[in-house]
């Protein structure tokens, strides 16, 4: 039979509420009582009733994390970021994949919150306004990650986008390539982070000579929405002596150099493509994808530690943390004359 606290107190020759109050580290107690206390513990190998003492201390020390798939390399890695700093802190996870659904979203943020959660990161690829304003309603930390929209209202962990779109579509410049063409998706879409990358892409080819600007939307962020839209890609290429094909995200772009691949079109010797967001495939694919730099790990990690410095501080923080941008200059874009 496991252990009690009562068998701690009698072992210890103290009361239970003493025992207690050097499990929780709530009043003080003298170095003497407090050793025999801890020598009983690890004697009689008491494992305290984590239930019980959260609710004596009001803390739980469980961070919810409700993401869309796990399955997902780059939540995968948000993920990390997020368990590995709270384990620093000692603070453990609950895990929930929505996978995307609306109601499965806020009946597991219910779960959580029966859990005695103190914080929940949201990670989705949906806006979902009800189940953020029900998650709001818990009065207790909260940070929202969203790989394709944004909510204003609430803190975030990201890289500034507007930026990151300036930078590429400079560097794509600096390699000579004056016909750029910015293949999007869902840029229609109000709270879409696409319209602060096409200002920046905007903004860069201001600089070129003819400073003609070339969009075209895909109907997805998928590697078979990229792959679809080749035939019109191809042919704004064509008549407009397009050289580079900036993608708003890996998957379209990796979805664009299969399309090249399949109709004889050599990726960087007919045309350049570069990505956005440095997934994994990024730099496995051949060619290797030159690409924006969005550090996953970094973005879970610095979510989790606003959620832990909120509890230590009683603070809400309100602004959003942008995170440095980084270019990774691979194989895909070519340097012309």
């Amino acid at each position: 039979m496991a252990a009690t606290i009562k068998d701690v107190a009698r072992l210890a020759e103290v009361s239970i509420s003493t025992v207690s109050r050097v499990i929780n580290d709530s009043k003080p107690v003298s170095p003497e009582v407090r050793r025999r206390v801890l020598d009983a513990i690890e004697e009689l190998g008491y494992k305290p009733n984590e239930v019980a003492r959260s609710l004596v201390t009001k803390k739980s020390n469980l961070i919810g994390i409700i993401v869309t798939d796990i399955g997902n390399s780059y939540i995968a890695q948000m993920v990390r970021g997020i368990e590995e700093v709270g384990r620093m802190y000692n603070y453990d996870i609950i895990l929930s994949s929505s996978y995307g659904d609306v109601e499965t979203e806020k009946k597991f943020a219910e779960l959580l919150r029966s859990k005695q959660v103190e914080g929940i990161i949201l990670i989705s690829e949906i806006i979902n306004e009800e189940v953020i304003e029900q998650i709001k309603s818990f009065k207790i930390p909260f940070m929202y990650l969203n790989k394709y929209y944004n909510n204003l209202n609430l803190p975030s962990v990201s890289i500034d986008h507007y930026e990151a779109g300036l930078r590429m579509t400079n560097y794509i410049i600096e390699l000579g390539h004056k016909n750029i063409l910015y293949l999007t998706a869902k840029d229609d879409e109000e709270t879409s982070l696409e319209k602060y990358k096409i200002d920046g892409y905007k903004e860069a080819v201001k600089g070129l000579e003819q400073g003609k600007e070339f969009i075209y939307s895909a109907n997805g962020f998928s590697i078979e929405d990229g792959y679809e839209a080749g035939d019109s890609v191809v042919n704004i290429i064509r008549e407009n002596n397009i050289t580079a094909v900036f993608c708003c995200q890996d998957e379209i772009a990796i979805g664009l150099v299969n399309y090249c691949y399949d109709n004889n079109i050599k990726v960087p010797e007919d045309i350049s493509i570069c990505g956005y967001g440095d997934t994994k495939i990024a730099s496995i694919y051949r060619p290797k994808l030159t690409t924006i730099k969005e550090p996953y790990y970094d973005i879970g990690a610095v979510a989790i530690r606003k959620i832990i410095k909120q509890l230590d501080d009683d603070e809400v923080e309100k602004a959003n943390t942008y995170l440095p941008i980084q270019i990774m200059k691979r194989e895909s874009c070519k340097k012309i004359q």
